[in-house]
């Protein structure tokens, strides 16, 4: 049930997070210095931290759901996780490349971005290569 849990509060958290990314309150308006973005629509801060814009909101809230979805089975949680893994360490090293940072203008991967991406990657690989022993009702196997 381990991996399942992961799927779905992580689905949760990232349908959270992509609703924040919309609400104008809770996001500030891009400081100066900021990469300028080809997309500007819904461009800011998440709790002046974070940047967003509506495609990165968007993103977030099609993990959110996939997470959400993927708690129906092991096998769906398990794939989930090393996906994200998997997508968000490649995301992490993109934040690191200029250029790629913004991916091309699109979406910013940037700032506390980076971080925040890195540890989601190394949290999904846990529940994805490490968690063993489960089945899709949550019994543990003899392995």
């Amino acid at each position: 049930m381990r991996a399942r849990y992961f799927a779905l509060i992580a689905g949760i958290v990232y349908l959270l997070v992509g609703i924040v990314g919309f609400i104008p309150g809770l996001t500030t308006a891009p400081m100066s210095g900021s990469p300028a973005l080809s997309v500007d629509a819904s461009y800011g801060y998440v709790f002046g931290l974070f940047p967003v814009n509506i495609l990165h909101n968007l993103v977030h809230l099609l993990i959110g759901l996939w997470g959400v979805l993927a708690y129906g089975s092991f096998g769906a949680a398990r794939g989930f996780s090393r996906s994200l893994a998997i997508i968000y360490g490649i995301l992490t090293i993109m934040g690191l490349i200029p250029g790629l940072d913004t991916v091309f203008g699109l979406v910013p991967l940037f700032g506390n971005d980076i971080w925040l991406h890195a540890l989601t990657a190394i949290i999904a690989a846990y529940f994805g290569w490490f968690v063993r022993g489960e089945t899709d009702y949550g019994n543990p196997t003899v392995v």
